[in-house]
Parts: C-alpha cells; sequence; structure tokens
C-alpha cells in the first residue's frame, strides 16, 4: 500500500502503529438528530483522502462522500432522512423525492423511473389485480440487514469492506433479495460496489435496476465537464431545448431550473463491454469516473438539476429505457427473474487527481460528439 509518500505492507504498518484505523477503516456509528435520526452509517477511510458513508438503513446506499476534504456526493435539503419517516404512495408517488440525497441512491428492485399502475396477475391474488409504483420504487427506503464489515488483508493489500441484505418483500407481491458488497483499499481511490438480487420465491417477479449517483459542489462548478463514450442521444426532455443549457459544459447555479434529463446510448471504453461516465472540475483537478457493464446496465440517463439550492448532476445506468415499467412489459425487455434466479451488477467509482490523471481519464472515455435521432 502506498501512504503518505510509503510503500507500506502490513508489516511495516503493524510497527508504526497498534490499530489499521490510524491508516484507514471502517467504523459502525448512528446519527443522532433530526430526520436522520436513528439510521446507521459506517464511515469508510481509506488514508488516501478518500472518506465516504454507507447508509445501512437506506438500502446501504452511499451517502456523503470526499476527496481530501472536497466533496463530490451531493447532499440535497432533504438530508438522510429515515425510513420510518417515508410515505411511498403519497403525492402521486413523487414522496421519494423527500428522500432524495446521497452520493447513490438505488431506483428498483421491481420498478424504476416513474410511476403508474400496472398489472400484477403474476402473483396470483385475486384482491391485487394491478399495482402501482412510485418515483424509482421502494428499495431506496428499505433497512439493510447488516452481515458484516471491517479489515481483511489480502497479501500486503488491506480492503475495507461491509456486506448487507435488502428484502423488498411482501405476501401475494414481489419476493426479492439484494445483498450488497462495498470495498475500498485502504491507501486507494476506488470504490466498488458488487450488487446481486435474487428472486428467492416461486413466483415469476419482474425486476428494473438503476443507479441515481449524485454529483454535488464543489466538484460540480461552472465550467465542470461531463465526460462519456455517446454515440448518440436517443431521448432528452423538453426543457433541453427550452431552455438551452449545453449538458457537456456546465454553468453555476440557475435560478429557476427545470430539470434537463437526456438518455444517451454509449460506446464500450474496452474490450470487455465496460462504459462509464466522469464529471471533471479542472479548476480544482479533481474528476469522479464511474464504470460499468453495458451487458448489465444498457440504457444510461444524465440528469442534470442545476437549480439553485438544488444544485447537482446524476449518472444513471440503468436496466430500462426511459418509457419505463408498462412499456418493457409491452415490447418484452421487461426483466422477469424466475425462481431461484439472479443478476449481478458491478460498479466501480473512481476519483482522478491532477492534469495526468484527468488526461488520462478523458482518454479511456473518448468521448464522441452526440447525434440526436
Amino acid at each position: 500500500m502506498r501512504l503518505h509518500g510509503q510503500e507500506l505492507g502490513a508489516r511495516e504498518l503493524a510497527a508504526r502503529t497498534g490499530e489499521t484505523a490510524a491508516a484507514g477503516g471502517v467504523r459502525l456509528v448512528t446519527l443522532g438528530d433530526g430526520s436522520e435520526r436513528g439510521i446507521r452509517a459506517l464511515e469508510f477511510r481509506t488514508g488516501s483522502g478518500l472518506a465516504f458513508d454507507v447508509l445501512v438503513d437506506r438500502c446501504m446506499d452511499i451517502g456523503a462522500a470526499e476527496h481530501c476534504g472536497q466533496s463530490f456526493g451531493w447532499r440535497s435539503r432533504t438530508g438522510f432522512r429515515h425510513p420510518g419517516l417515508h410515505e411511498h404512495a403519497d403525492e402521486d408517488g413523487l414522496s421519494w423525492l423527500r428522500s432524495f440525497s446521497g452520493l447513490t441512491v438505488t431506483g428498483g428492485l421491481d420498478h424504476t423511473l416513474f410511476g403508474g399502475e400496472v398489472d400484477a396477475d403474476t402473483y396470483r391474488y385475486p384482491p391485487r389485480g394491478t399495482v402501482r409504483h412510485g418515483l424509482h420504487g421502494r428499495v431506496a427506503n428499505i433497512p439493510a440487514r447488516l452481515t458484516g464489515y471491517g479489515e481483511r488483508w489480502s497479501g500486503e493489500q488491506c480492503v475495507l469492506w461491509a456486506e448487507g441484505e435488502v428484502r423488498q418483500a411482501a405476501v401475494f407481491a414481489e419476493n426479492l433479495r439484494l445483498t450488497r458488497r462495498i470495498e475500498a483499499d485502504v491507501g486507494g481511490d476506488e470504490i466498488r460496489l458488487t450488487d446481486t438480487v435474487t428472486n428467492p420465491g416461486f413466483d415469476p417477479t419482474p425486476h428494473m435496476f438503476l443507479y441515481h449517483i449524485n454529483l454535488g459542489w464543489p466538484l460540480l462548478d461552472d465550467g465542470s465537464r461531463f465526460l462519456a463514450p455517446v454515440e448518440k442521444t436517443l431521448w432528452q426532455t423538453d426543457s433541453v431545448t427550452e431552455q438551452g443549457i449545453d449538458h457537456r459544459t456546465l454553468p453555476g447555479p440557475q435560478p429557476r431550473f427545470v430539470e434537463q434529463v437526456y438518455e444517451h446510448a454509449l460506446a464500450p471504453c474496452d474490450d470487455a463491454g465496460r462504459t462509464g461516465a466522469a464529471l471533471v472540475n479542472d479548476r480544482l483537478g479533481l474528476a469522479l469516473s464511474v464504470e460499468w457493464s453495458l451487458s448489465a446496465f444498457p440504457c444510461f440517463f444524465q440528469w442534470l438539476n442545476l437549480r439553485a439550492g438544488d444544485y447537482a448532476v446524476g449518472l444513471e445506468p440503468s436496466t430500462h429505457h426511459v418509457a419505463g415499467d408498462a412499456e418493457a412489459r409491452a415490447d418484452g425487455t421487461m426483466i422477469w427473474l424466475g425462481p431461484g434466479e439472479s443478476r449481478t451488477y458491478r460498479t466501480h467509482f473512481r476519483v482522478h487527481r491532477g492534469a495526468e490523471a484527468i488526461e488520462a481519464l478523458e482518454a479511456q472515455l473518448n468521448p464522441l460528439e452526440p447525434r440526436h435521432v
């Protein structure tokens, strides 16, 4: 491991400190005030300057995230609201927005994107002929069962880790289990997220999955740049034409800005079929990239929320296109997990520091001029 200008292995580190926590570690705490009261959080510190919180009682999503004291995970006005305060069916399904904050907010497990009413015949319960979904589904507001966390040595490398299970289930309805593992290396600048969604039940169950990855100030600021290997833009909101705000080089906060959303088709960045996107702040010499497999997440949305007071950019790998649940059922693209079936998603977040690292990131993502269809 490289720490503070030194190359250190397990014995060298042990000679210098009685606890690995002096270099980096994972600590379980409970938030104690306001709407966050009672949420368990795992505080990760890698020793490189990378620090982030895993919100155990919020689907093990990543809340606050920073590097060398500079935040990159978005912090909204809602705070990290306790899931016990969440009203899933309120406000015509838009109550999800009252709990919307943090680097990651997971959408799923059986529904993502905007809400609506869809057929529930697969559950074979006559009183439940249909099911009504809210924005981005239920899973982000379900607490995890924490199965473990800590530090483990792999050769001369110390890996920080946490793992938990989130169960989204009801009698005569969906029965899905999310197993989430988060890892980061001591001395490293990378977060590795591995999710496995399983149907442990006996009925075929619809499955949709999305990461709402939210980046905020100071990484996001006037002049920050969006990078991605965009082959073409498949869809965009009417607000794009009405406001004319560029989605590649971003302005500062805009009063009364209306969100702009794009669905981009991305090219693979390597022979393994992985792709990604990034936000770059050249003034700070700081970038955050996200990498995933196109076979797992074939769709991608870019969310611009440049409104003053809500200033954020979202990178959203998704299993499904913007038309959502009902359309996916109609055109045959809905994922149906059969009894005992699973799907696994592996996503990497990386911090890049300095002009040389940012130049290498640009070469990797090889952004192309988008074509509209």
